[in-house]
C-alpha cells in the first residue's frame, strides 16, 4: 500500500511538473513571438524610413539633372540675351561714372574738413594717452622679468 501510495504521488508529481513546464514553455513561447515581432515591426519600419530617404534623393538628383539638361539644352538661347544684359551694364556703367566722379568731387571738401576737425582731437587724445601707455609697457615688463626670475634655470 505504501508502495501504490508512492506511486501515486510520484504520477501526480509529475504530472503537475508536466503541466507547469508546459504553461512555462507556452509564455516563453509568447514571449519570443512577441519579441520576433517587435523586430519584425522595427526591421519594416527601417527599411520603409531608408526607402522614403532614397526616393526623395532620387527625386531631388532627377529634378538637378533636369534642371541641367534644361540650361545646356537652352544655353544658346539664353546666351544672346545673357550678353546683351551686360552690354547694358557696362553702358550704363560708364554713364553713372561721371556722377560717382561729381559726387566725389562734391564730397571731398567735406571729407577733408571732418579730417581736419577730427585730427587734434585725435592727435590730443594720443598724446595724453602716451604717458598712459609707456607706463603700461613698463609695467608689463617688468612683471615678465619678476616672472622669469621666479622661473627655475634651464
Amino acid at each position: 500500500m505504501k508502495f501504490s501510495l508512492v506511486t501515486a504521488l510520484v504520477v501526480v508529481l509529475a504530472v503537475s511538473h508536466g503541466s507547469e513546464a508546459k504553461s512555462l514553455l507556452k509564455r516563453d513561447v509568447q514571449s519570443e513571438v512577441d519579441r520576433v515581432t517587435k523586430l519584425i515591426r522595427d526591421m519594416s519600419a527601417s527599411i520603409t524610413a531608408a526607402t522614403q530617404d532614397m526616393v526623395e534623393k532620387v527625386k531631388v538628383l532627377e529634378l538637378t539633372n533636369t534642371a541641367q539638361t534644361y540650361m545646356e539644352d537652352n544655353r544658346p538661347k539664353i546666351q544672346p540675351l545673357v550678353d546683351k544684359v551686360q552690354a547694358e551694364a557696362a553702358k550704363l556703367q560708364e554713364q553713372v561714372k561721371p556722377y560717382f566722379a561729381n559726387i566725389k568731387d562734391q564730397m571731398k571738401p567735406l571729407t577733408d574738413n571732418f579730417n581736419a576737425q577730427v585730427k587734434p582731437l585725435t592727435d590730443d587724445f594720443y598724446t595724453q594717452v602716451q604717458p598712459l601707455t609707456t607706463m603700461m609697457e613698463k609695467f608689463f615688463q617688468q612683471v615678465m622679468d619678476q616672472t622669469k626670475a621666479l622661473l627655475p634655470p634651464q
